[in-house]
């Protein structure tokens, strides 16, 4: 396949992915012609009733869990409040709270969660609730050990990620889930880069809760999920009408709904075949990058990672003049995460990596998909060793800065 010089080669598919053609097809009659409400009685609803169960059941079956235990939301940062904030409703044995945060609770999750989980553990502080983050080494690696001694008596949940949205470190969930089961303590894992990327089976598991989001595996935005553990106490976020079995108030969206299902059976077949694609992709550019660029590192390179996802460390270079270069050639990558984006705050992930250093300022990260192509690859394989040897010929930051002015006023 010839690539022109005007094709966009997007490698940022950890900030979101492009909607599979099945998915738009899958999805496309309940924005036209089966527009009913799946509450309602009669007939005409009761397709898009159908509709719901049926996305329930293919998600399910991705993450190998029972239908009932599926929870539709908005997306993966309702389903990580929603959690948080229900644990925190709740006695330890099993008394309903009086609604307000109980104060006295203690919550153990790491320094490298997403904003979705950090932002309202840090909301928590303020509230008389008491929150250890932990760190992780130079690969983003958290200590099992470290986490072991930080539960205690009055511990209401461990919420730790699954995979790092910045780096693709995976964090041992399943070695977690079982200390906090040993220890009667709930376990949440924020899956938002794990789901539709590695074998998931929650039913083998302890996990407790378990969030994700359509967007991050080719389904739509605006839709997510989260997975209840049958026998978990759960205290809805959202109350309502009594839709999502009590568990989520609001009239279901749907062709959303429909389309995140579609994507997860998709998400399955690719996984079931075993597919490599995306990962021969990923070590072909991560290869090709550390052989063509001195002074260049893979962020978290000696931990386990989802397939997808480079995170480089460049000398010489700051990231925010490499995106615009980069960004010139029509090659979209990031910084970090897409929800920082325009924060002059360097990356929290990579200042707790290297907190003496400078690699959160000099990073740069690359996710992949199942629709990107080899000749798209070879096109960003030529491209970046360019912009990172353009961009080490400013000697000092401040004319690294100068650079990114420049390009921004072009």
């Amino acid at each position: 396949m010839v690539m022109t010089d005007s094709e966009i080669i997007y490698l940022d598919n950890n900030a979101t992915t492009p909607l599979d053609p099945a998915v738009i097809e899958e999805m496309l009659p309940f924005l036209r012609e089966c527009y009913g409400n799946p509450s309602s009685g009669y007939a005409f609803a009761a397709k898009a009733r159908e509709a719901v169960d049926l996305a329930r059941e293919r998600l399910a079956a991705l993450l190998g869990c029972e239908p009932p235990e599926i929870v539709f939301t908005s997306c993966g940062t309702e389903s990580n409040n929603a959690v948080i904030n229900s644990v925190l409703q709740f006695e330890p044995h099993g008394k309903f709270a009086t609604g307000r945060i109980r104060h006295g609770g203690h919550i153990v999750t790491s320094a490298v969660e997403h904003s979705a989980v950090l932002r309202p553990c840090q909301d928590l502080l303020k509230k008389g609730c008491d929150v250890t983050f932990l760190g992780v080494d130079q690969d983003g690696r958290v200590d099992l050990g470290e986490l072991e001694a930080a539960i205690r008596p009055e511990t209401a949940l461990v919420s730790m990620m699954w995979a790092n949205n910045e780096t693709g470190v995976l964090f041992p969930v399943e070695k977690i889930a079982e200390l906090c089961r040993d220890k009667g303590v709930l376990f949440h894992t924020d899956a938002v880069q794990a789901v539709g990327k590695i074998p998931i089976g929650v039913r083998d598991t302890a996990i407790n809760f378990l969030s994700l989001s359509a967007h991050k595996f080719h389904g739509p935005k605006g839709v997510g999920a989260l997975y209840v553990r049958r026998g978990t106490r759960f205290h809805p976020l959202i109350a309502g009408g009594g839709q999502e079995d009590g568990r989520r108030g609001g009239t279901e969206n749907v062709a959303s709904i429909v389309g995140l299902g579609k994507a997860a059976e998709r998400a399955l077949e690719y996984l079931t075949e075993g597919k490599t694609h995306i990962r021969s992709m990923r070590d072909r550019f991560e290869k090709a990058i550390l052989e063509r660029v001195s002074g260049a590192s893979v962020n978290g390179a000696r931990a386990a990672r989802v397939p997808n996802t480079s995170s480089f460390s460049f000398e010489g270079i700051e990231s925010p003049a490499a995106l615009l270069l980069l960004d010139r050639h029509r090659i979209c990558c990031s910084a970090g995460s897409a929800c920082r984006t325009g924060s002059q705050e360097a990356s929290h992930v990579l200042r707790a990596m290297d907190s003496i250093g400078d690699r959160a300022r000099r990073s740069l990260r690359f996710s992949f998909s199942r629709f990107n192509t080899d000749a798209q690859i070879d096109r960003a394989i030529e491209m970046v060793p360019k912009v990172i040897a353009k961009l080490r010929e400013m000697t000092t930051p401040t004319q690294a800065s100068a650079v990114s002015a420049a390009v921004t006023a072009q």
